[in-house]
């Protein structure tokens, strides 16, 4: 009840403040466990995805947010949870794989961290590791555009990647395939 109150008033304020643009939802299922990786450069892009995106998103945010307990609870109701960033977070990966078999849909930043500049880092692994481990398709996601008064902002949701679910991936096809998800991505931008 909260998240649908909160994105309904945030929806209207972001839309006074930005031109928003949305491509391609149709891209995204209306049920069944999803990730939807999108790129990230700002702080108002959890927003931005929580707003376009027709289904209510999970997501992984660093630990570090949660430590004043009153951000903590707010983040909390609105679908997050927390990962210790730099090494593998294994309660978080759990999390993940609890919230896809459950059907809902989860928004990833495969960077790992806000990408301010105009560097094209590796997409983290543990994005195609999760969903493969699910057996949920990855939609890649673009949110161009600028973060000032009445610019516009573009949020495109690409085609499904499906892995292929009948093999054990080997670290070096999960790189293969988390960098072609990253690069679905950027040729949006």
């Amino acid at each position: 009840m909260f998240y649908n109150i909160a994105l309904w008033i945030v929806r209207v304020a972001l839309l006074v403040v930005f031109r928003i643009k949305t491509v391609g939802r149709e891209n995204i299922p209306k049920e069944g466990g999803v990730i939807i990786a999108y790129n990230h450069r700002s702080y108002w892009d959890p927003v931005m995805a929580g707003i376009t995106c027709p289904r209510k998103l999970r997501f992984m945010a660093k630990e570090e947010l949660f430590k004043n307990k009153f951000f903590a609870l707010l983040i909390k109701s609105l679908g997050a949870f927390p990962i210790s960033r730099g090494h593998g977070d294994l309660g978080a990966i759990k999390g993940s794989l609890k919230i896809l078999a459950q059907g809902d849909a989860m928004l990833i930043f495969p960077e790992g961290k806000r990408v301010t500049d105009n560097s094209r880092p590796k997409a983290k692994p543990g994005m195609v590791a999760i969903a493969h481990r699910a057996k949920v398709p990855v939609i890649p996601a673009t949110i161009s555009g600028e973060y000032k008064w009445m610019h516009k902002i573009t949020v495109t949701y690409g085609e499904p990647v499906y892995l292929d679910f009948t093999k054990k991936l080997t670290q070096e096809e999960t790189q293969t395939a988390a960098d072609d998800v990253m690069a679905r991505i950027r040729e949006k931008l």
